[in-house]
């Protein structure tokens, strides 16, 4: 049953989503609060790893269509710029508008992005 497929994609997804985040969250971490890297740039370098880190886990969890994965990372990274984006929008919104911390930031943008990533895989990429 497809809707049965879907939840259980998007369970799986939770899954790698999650081991993404943990690379995420450590990586700005040491970025920011570490390095004293700014948190804008912190942000950026933290989610180029992270997307690389919800790749490969994909690939090994979820997604296992072959493709060239040249092209695959290619696609990956190109629709992951919107996602970029996105959570670059929401810390600036919440750090310097909003004046919430910048960890606490993190964790609210990796929330909102996490939904547009699942999707963008699933329909766009992997189209499964």
């Amino acid at each position: 049953m497809k809707i049965k497929e879907d939840f259980r994609q998007l369970v799986l997804y939770v899954i790698v989503g999650g081991l993404a985040t943990v690379v995420e969250w450590a990586a700005f971490y040491i970025f920011n609060d570490v390095l004293s890297i700014n948190y804008m740039i912190a942000t950026a370098l933290a989610f180029i790893l992270s997307t690389f880190a919800n790749w490969a886990f994909g690939k090994l969890i979820l997604f296992k269509e072959k493709q060239n994965v040249f092209k695959e990372l290619a696609k990956i990274y190109l629709t992951s710029i919107a996602g970029l984006l996105m959570n670059l929008l929401i810390m600036w919104v919440a750090v310097d508008l909003i004046g919430i911390n910048e960890m606490v930031s993190k964790i609210l943008a990796t929330g909102i992005v996490f939904f547009w990533n699942f999707f963008i895989r699933k329909f766009l990429i992997y189209k499964v």
